[in-house]
């Protein structure tokens, strides 16, 4: 199975960039979909179906905000919308699709950019979901865990770690968030494969250049846990298709 995670920072925008001609290329065999900012109704979604796709949505009670999508070939045996939190399914940030015995989760993790109150949020919800995906394992141990996280790990992970080390997303608390959930039993799939600087999957909009010379973050992941490793084919990072802020991440699993 071909695997991507995709923040598009708003699925109409990246529509009229070309996003559908892109899924014309085949670039996966799932497609998760992060910050749609829109509901089903709002597309059409006979493009999709036209590709092959069958599509799932859970968008956020908030019109033009947040919300996930799940773009797949092969259709799921179940499909479970948000995680039973209730200001994080107000918000639409968590779809679960389950083939056979593997779960595929896809979700968009909060952003504290915007000042302390999403911050101590962003707290809570990483909180919540580590919690959750405890739980989970124990009846589900083989989990994809797809999405953005808005946390950079690790300081090969971002372009300056000295001059963000007080910015969100790369904030000590944070990335022991992540320490912790790598150490519980997951694994970072880009990093199995790539151990070089330089691969980012955001880059700031505030400066057009910023791209253009590759001063980005590494923020969005598509993780394993520990049982699903050795079945794992490759992980790479796609800069190079742009209909967003972010870019795609890709990985290939035999399942």
């Amino acid at each position: 199975m071909r695997i991507i995670s995709y923040n598009l920072n708003g699925i109409r925008a990246a529509i009229k960039k070309g996003f559908i001609d892109w899924l014309k290329t085949n670039p996966a065999d799932v497609i998760c979909i992060q910050e749609t900012k829109a509901a089903f109704t709002d597309i059409d979604v006979k493009e999709l179906e036209d590709l092959g796709y069958c599509h799932h949505w859970f968008s956020a009670q908030k019109k033009g905000y947040s919300s996930v999508a799940v773009f797949s070939k092969t259709k799921p045996d179940e499909v479970i919308k948000g995680t039973g939190h209730e200001l994080s399914d107000f918000e639409g940030r968590v779809i679960q699709l389950q083939f056979g015995e593997v779960r595929l989760i896809n979700a968009y993790f909060p952003s504290g950019t915007s000042g302390e109150i999403r911050q101590a949020y962003k707290y809570v919800w990483l909180a919540e979901m580590q919690q959750y995906l405890e739980e989970l394992k124990k009846t589900n141990p083989k989990i994809i865990l797809c999405g953005d996280y808005n946390i950079a790990h690790n300081e090969i992970d971002i372009h300056d770690p000295k001059g963000n080390k007080k910015s969100s997303g790369f904030l000590p608390e944070e990335r022991a968030w992540m320490d912790d959930f790598i150490k519980s039993g997951w694994v970072d799939t880009f990093r199995q494969f790539n151990k070089e600087p330089n691969h980012y999957s955001w880059w700031s909009q505030r400066f057009p250049s910023v791209r253009l010379n590759n001063k980005g973050w590494r923020i969005d992941y598509i993780s394993v846990t520990t049982p699903l490793q050795k079945n794992l084919v490759g992980a790479h990072i796609l800069p190079n298709v742009k209909h967003s802020d972010h870019c795609p991440i890709f990985m290939e699993i035999k399942l």
